[in-house]
Order: structure tokens, then sequence, then C-alpha cells
């Protein structure tokens, strides 16, 4: 077997650990829609997710404008100018929310080879996150917490070794099925226990990073029916929380040459599969994505004269993520991601605050 080098990418310890180029041959299980999502900037850089309901937010964040585009910073502030819930409902309109009662956390984490040092900063943050999710939304009475791979993850129980299937088996041995007897963990699992499990996948991925058709297809149709991977995981009348986690861009020639292809599809098709999985309601998800931003970041300086040593900036990660109305982005290179994980709790408490009930 031929093995390829793969580009560099932050965060191993010296900064400048090989990706491995595992080859993903799996054959993809779904395709994202083809009609198109925008999204529109004010002057100050400030993103503003296009929804399909009346209701709207806009999120401030410390952002940097460079010519390559807008990123956020983790440290999110939301500001609900959605209708307040005193408010008289006109005839005929959907009904008021009185917040949401169910909350699905889908994790998507990179399992290429220079991932080992942001999975151990993932499941060091995991427990002060989710204890600060329970403790803020104090209403919630249900969670559902899943984490996919980058690739189809050959370390998976015999059956679910297909992209965007959850993760139950990891190098770390048997980590499901959980406490309720599914695929995914709930309330009834230790959560710091079994993430630290799920969570940390390895680093024996594909160097071809299709994040995005992980997302896609594990909220997606393609194994929810009874017996299949990801039966029962995302339910129509919850809050969808997906969290990204990537030191690379999820696009085709990447780097140039190494016949890497990325996701199908671009990121209005990927926007557009996930609102469809939530009944085409927008602001029913809350996005969190840990990539390389523009700069100022945490991560190696870039290198763009040797296709080897170069760190890719997640440019249409981070377009996905700010077509949201509840979408925030954090750097992937700093050490801990604790302050991002603080300030996404106040982005996803007001996405569960304004949810909107299936009708």
């Amino acid at each position: 077997m031929t093995m390829l080098l793969a580009p560099l990418a932050c965060g191993d310890s010296d900064g400048a650990a090989s990706e491995s180029t595992a080859a993903s041959d799996a054959s993809s299980t779904g395709t994202p829609g083809s009609s198109t999502a925008t999204t529109a900037g004010s002057a100050d850089g400030t993103t503003v997710g296009q929804g399909s309901t009346a209701a709207t937010a806009t999120t401030t964040t410390t952002t940097t404008t460079t010519a390559g585009g807008v990123t956020s910073s983790g440290d999110s502030t939301p500001l609900t100018t959605g209708p307040k819930f005193d408010q008289a409902v006109p005839d005929g309109a959907p009904p008021v929310s009185e917040g949401c009662s169910k909350v699905d956390f889908l994790f998507v984490v990179d399992d290429s080879g220079s991932m080992g040092d942001e999975q151990i900063a993932l499941n060091n943050s995991f427990p002060g996150f989710i204890d600060a999710i329970q403790a803020t939304l104090g209403e919630v009475e249900s969670y559902h917490v899943g984490v996919v791979t980058s690739d189809a993850y050959v370390e998976n129980e015999l059956g679910c070794q297909e992209i965007g299937a959850l993760v139950t088996q990891t190098q770390n041995g048997q980590c499901g099925p959980f406490a309720e007897g599914k695929r995914f963990m709930t309330e009834a699992d230790d959560l710091s226990t079994t993430f630290a499990c799920a969570g940390q996948p390895g680093t024996g991925g594909s160097g071809d990073n299709t994040s995005m058709q992980a997302m896609y297809t594990a909220v997606g149709p393609a194994f929810a029916d009874v017996g299949a991977c990801n039966e029962g995981f995302i339910r129509d009348d919850a809050l969808l929380v997906i969290v990204v986690i990537t030191d690379e861009e999820d696009d085709y020639d990447n780097p140039p040459g190494f016949g890497y292809f990325g996701s199908e599809g671009d990121p209005a098709d990927w926007y557009d599969a996930v609102v469809t999985a939530k009944g085409g309601v927008e602001e029913n998800v809350a996005v969190l994505s840990l990539v390389q931003h523009e700069e100022p970041n945490a991560c190696p300086a870039q290198n763009n004269t040797d296709p080897l040593l170069t760190w890719f900036l997640a440019v249409r990660i981070m377009e996905f993520t700010q077509m949201f109305t509840h979408g925030t982005i954090g750097d992937i290179c700093v050490n801990n991601y604790a302050s991002f994980f603080d300030d996404a709790v106040s982005i996803v408490g007001d996405a569960c605050e304004n949810f909107t009930p299936p009708t």
C-alpha cells in the first residue's frame, strides 16, 4: 500500500505533526440538497444568518476582517431580536416557544493524524461544558450526545464503519451501547466518562477531511431507520447543537495534487441539509466550530511555499457556520477550549429559549 504524506497541521506538541493519509474507500451515504442559502454582513463585520422563520437574531463577536473573509472568535454574546414570550400571538401564527426541553448534541471530531492534542483538549473541556449546559438549561429534560469522525471510522463496530455513523467503539475499547442501550449518550450516562471514550477516536483516520459530510449524514435519514447505526438520535422536537472540531479545511484538492476531494457539496448545500433535518427551522440549530480561523490565532505561521508544510484556513467550514443565527467560531490551536465553550453556553441557551416547536 502506498503511503502519502499529508499536510502538516496545528495542534501537536511541535506544531508540525504529519497527517495520516489512510485512504477511506467507503462510499458516501447521502448528498445534501442543492438550494442556496445566503448570509448578510453588517458594516462592522458581524455575520447574520438567514433563517426561515420570522424571528431573527444576531450574534455579536470579536472579529478580524481580512481580504479572505470575516472570522468570529469564541467570545460571542447573542442578542435576541425575535418575539418576546409575553407578546400576544396573532391568529394563525405558529405557537410561541416556551424554550426547548430536549437537546441533541453532535460532536464531529477530526480523527486525522495531526489531531492528538486537539482531541485531548476537547475531552478536558467537555465536562465543564456539559455541566454549564445542564446548569443553564434548567428546563431541559433530555440530552442526546453523539460523536462522529471526519471519515468512515474503521475502529467502529462492524456494520457501522461508515461515514456519519455514531461512534461506540474506539482504540480505547468499547464505549457503548450506553446507559439506555443506545448508540448515543444520554443524561443517564456519566457523560464525562463515556465522552472520554467516544470523543477521543484517535488519529488513524484519512487525511482527506470530510467532516461536513459526516455531519450532514449523521443528522439525515441515512442511518435513522429502526436498527440502523443512528436510530433515535436526532429528534424533531429537540434543539440540535453541532460541534465541529478540525484543524483542516474541508475542501477538494487540498493540498493540490493529493487527490483529496473533501465533502460532497458546498457550504450552502451543507446548510440546506442540516436545516432540512430540522424541519426547515434554521433557528433550531446551533453550530459551534473549532477551526483554524483568520489571524490572529494560535496556529503555526502559514507556509504557502510548500504544500506539505501548509496549514489551511477552514474557509468553507467558517462560511457554513456563519450562515446560522446561532453560530460561532473558535480557535482550534489554543491549548484549552474552556473559554470557547463557556461563551458557547450562552449561544446554546439563546437557541433553546427561542426554540420553535415542530407543527
